[in-house]
């Protein structure tokens, strides 16, 4: 069994944690919170600090769960560690971090997992089965539309732009961009426009790339959580993520279970691994600067980023 410890115990722990008690790979050996009440009532070891958590041993791979701007410290002392990491998108809430981040798992060689969950859900994949062996792809559209007020509970830090490391843009870009990644590989950036609030927080925000579109709001009256790809036959398919999961977060559950699957087989088999979570920093990165650059006014251009396992066609 992966004796796994999870640090940060918010509104997204609980997928986590019910993922961990249904795997026949996985068991929870520790908990993390600063919050006391929090680890009240935790069936394992309960800790303040995370320091204190990893120093007193037992654990083979963590998970962080915790407020954006914490995950790179975080992550940098469980890598130091020497243990596999799998942490909560965004991977850090700056490029530099997430570099380091990457460049400790290399020298460590232990896996740098970053959870994109929505790239299992069922309605996602069978989309990708749809496509296989078909005309390739003409165009593609992400949408990632909430209320983020709705979504947050008690975590209000997603709220505070400095700590989440931004709005729509720095926490669901990263999810939405994973799938464009997921079906056409390589992305180019060639457009973002940014809409933000009385307080400066993007809000709504659209990316133009290479063949795909990704729409982003935080200001959506209900959820839309969906992908259209159109084919060069003219051929239409969709997959709407939340289709067949009505309660509300529901699809999250299955979500959480087949990444927890695939984070456990990358700790079983040992080594470095990263896979997307630098490559979608680096293009929120770019579209902040862009905007920045442009006095507030996102520009057009040519930017690459590599996700790993890129590819063409589905």
């Amino acid at each position: 069994m992966i004796r796994v410890g999870v640090v940060g115990l918010g509104v997204i722990s609980r997928f986590y944690l019910a993922a961990v008690e249904g795997s026949p790979d996985v068991e929870l050996a520790a908990v993390c919170d600063l919050d006391p009440a929090a680890l009240r009532d935790a069936p394992v070891p309960g800790y303040g600090d995370h320091r204190a958590m990893l120093a007193a041993g037992g654990l083979d791979a963590v998970i962080v769960t915790a407020p954006n701007d914490v995950h790179a410290r975080v992550c940098r002392d469980v890598l130091d560690a020497g243990l596999p990491v799998c942490v909560e998108k965004p991977l850090a809430t700056r490029l530099v971090d997430g570099e380091d981040l990457v460049a400790r798992a290399e020298a460590r060689g232990v896996a740098l997992f970053t959870a994109f969950h929505r790239r299992y859900n069922a309605n996602v994949r069978a989309l990708r089965e749809k496509l296989t062996g078909g005309a390739p792809i003409a165009s593609l559209t992400v949408r990632y539309l909430e209320r983020i007020e709705e979504h947050v509970g008690r975590d209000r830090w997603y709220l505070d732009a400095a700590r989440c490391g931004g709005g729509c843009l720095a926490d669901n870009g990263p999810n939405a961009l994973d799938l464009v990644q997921l079906f056409l590989g390589t992305v180019t950036l060639r457009d973002i426009r940014i809409q933000r609030d009385e307080d400066g927080v993007d809000r709504r925000a659209t990316l133009v790339l290479d063949g795909a579109v990704v729409e982003l709001d935080w200001s959506y009256p209900g959820e839309t959580k969906d992908i259209e790809v159109r084919l060069t036959d003219g051929t239409v398919w969709c997959a709407d993520m939340l289709a067949g999961f009505p309660e509300f977060k529901e699809s999250l559950w299955h979500e959480y279970a087949g990444l927890l699957c695939e984070f456990a087989a990358a700790v079983r088999a040992g080594g470095p691994r990263h896979d997307n979570g630098l490559a979608m920093l680096s293009i929120v990165d770019e579209c902040y600067r862009r905007e920045r650059d442009a006095g507030g006014r996102a520009e057009t251009g040519d930017h690459r980023h590599r996700g790993e396992g890129a590819r063409t066609s589905p």
